[in-house]
């Protein structure tokens, strides 16, 4: 038996605890779950560095990439925006929303619910526009963006580690 998506699932962003490290590590230590991030997984030091910054942005911007929980509690992963964080190619200089769960938590609405609590925060903390910037064969992560009525704009080559194709996606949340 199939069970149906919540049209709008329950879900809860916080600022990423140390305690989150370990849960980030675990749901996203899964070769589907980092398909379009160069399939491997990270070193648990990496979310030790990205817990850690997330933090420092919830304190210096007032968003970040928040820990989502469900009803119960349990980690799903994460969603929240930061600024874009490369100098050499895509959007630089602006405010990308983003998602990352772990496979046990796709196809349940949780992306899209947590996504748009993300929105109506940065549009409370007077963010102008967000980006989204997606692999493009992530069909999932792309029809969560239309979802929240992003709209392609362009796309750029990456050449560096592996090489692909990304779109931009773009919503005006304060005009």
């Amino acid at each position: 038996m199939t069970i149906a998506p919540s049209p709008n699932p329950s879900v809860r962003l916080r600022v990423p605890t140390d305690e989150d490290t370990l849960d980030w590590y675990r749901a996203f230590d899964d070769p589907e779950v980092m398909e379009f991030l160069g399939g491997r997984r990270a070193e648990f030091s990496v979310y030790e560095e990205l817990t850690a910054r997330q933090r420092r942005h919830d304190a210096e911007l007032g968003f970040c990439l928040w820990t989502v929980t469900d009803e119960a509690g349990e980690v799903l992963g994460f969603t929240g925006a930061q600024p874009w964080p490369h100098t050499t190619y895509g959007p630089v200089g602006e405010i990308e929303i983003g998602w990352r769960l772990g496979r046990a938590a796709w196809g349940r609405g949780y992306a899209t619910a947590a996504a748009r609590t993300t929105l109506e925060r940065l549009r409370a903390a007077g963010v102008r526009e967000v980006v989204a910037v997606i692999d493009a064969r992530n069909h999932r992560s792309a029809a969560v963006a239309e979802r929240l009525g992003m709209r392609r704009a362009e796309s750029y080559e990456i050449t560096t580690g592996v090489p692909r194709t990304v779109l931009c996606y773009r919503i005006t949340l304060n005009a």
